[in-house]
């Protein structure tokens, strides 16, 4: 087994040691005599996975008892239709902060459902920053609905704030396939009898996420996942750790001036470090020697361009040590 450095936005890396558990209970869970991959979800076994993933959630987070959580599917782009379907009243709108192309998309599925105000934007410099409180547009005493599909559990969260969280689980929760809602048990009341029934919180949080077959391998991973955020000290300890990985990859990019940052430094992301070279054709064979050096998944977003290095949870502090220095002997021999 020869392991990369996966800087993949998602789907991302995931802890080895969940990976390796997953790997030895595959043929069989012990004590069902079959895998994961088999067994009816609903089954006891299964609902001890899903029951002990939310428990585990909720210690973690501390999730206050009248939040719902809602194992979904269609990641964080269906969201982007099911947030206003079911919290849009008739003749109302909403308020959206735009500070990125995914934030474009959601207002624009917004649009197709009711009426939108864009309290904030920062399309004009390429999002390189984010909008100040100050100069938010905000229609004020409503509620609170935040996409946190990048940094989900990678610091602590202030749940109580939101009246909605949610967060496509591929980058810091588990393999693709499953979609977290958390939701306060009084938007549920906001979802239409009207709406189509898969696209109703209220029909999921009434069935507990099993109306239909929900993605149960992916659920199964993503309890392995929280086990090891609680084992690894919590979203503190890991909010620390994030937060170390992060100023030692800012502090190489920052060093010369041979690097920039494609964001303003008080809008820098803890989890998706975009940077860029003095030239694409640079760019390109960084990207490519990056990747044959065994550090891959480099290459930024169409949108943005340059390097993207995506370093969630379970990214290693060593795979970041080896991308500086890679980054150190290309500047030496390319500068």
């Amino acid at each position: 087994m020869n392991r990369i450095f996966n800087f993949s936005a998602g789907p991302a890396v995931l802890p080895l040691e969940v990976l390796e558990e997953a790997q030895r209970h595959l043929l069989e869970l012990p004590g069902v005599g079959m895998s994961i991959l088999e067994i009816s979800h609903r089954s006891k076994t299964f609902d001890d996975i899903i029951q002990g993933c939310e428990a585990d959630m909720r210690t973690l987070a501390k999730i206050p008892a009248d939040y719902k959580i809602l194992f979904l599917q269609g990641g964080a782009s269906l969201q982007f239709s099911m947030v206003p379907m079911n919290l849009l009243p008739d003749g109302g709108s909403a308020d959206y902060i735009v500070t990125g192309v995914w934030g474009q998309k959601a207002v624009k599925e917004a649009k197709k459902v009711g009426a939108v105000k864009i309290a904030g934007t920062t399309e004009a410099d390429s999002f390189k920053s984010v909008p100040k409180q100050q100069d938010l547009k905000l229609t004020g005493g409503v509620p609170l609905v935040s996409d946190m599909s990048s940094d989900i559990f990678s610091r602590p969260i202030e749940i109580a704030k939101h009246a909605l969280i949610y967060a496509g689980a591929q980058k810091n929760l588990a393999p693709a396939g499953v979609t977290l809602a958390i939701i306060r048990e009084d938007m549920l009341k906001k979802s239409p009898a009207s709406l189509h029934t898969m696209l109703s919180y209220a029909v999921h949080a009434e069935n507990q996420s099993m109306y239909n077959t929900p993605p149960v391998f992916a659920i199964y991973v993503m309890r392995l996942v929280m086990t090891w955020l609680l084992k690894n000290g919590g979203l503190e300890a890991m909010g620390a750790r994030n937060q170390r990985k992060a100023d030692t990859l800012y502090g190489e990019i920052d060093r010369t001036g041979y690097y920039r940052g494609h964001a303003a430094k008080d809008a820098r992301s803890r989890m998706n470090v975009t940077f860029r070279l003095p030239s694409e054709d640079l760019e390109k064979k960084f990207a490519k020697e990056a990747t044959a050096a065994g550090l891959d998944g480099l290459k930024g977003h169409r949108s943005v361009g340059g390097m993207r290095a995506s370093i969630y949870n379970a990214f290693p502090e060593a795979g970041v040590n080896a991308l500086v220095d890679f980054m150190k002997e290309f500047e030496r021999t390319n500068g």
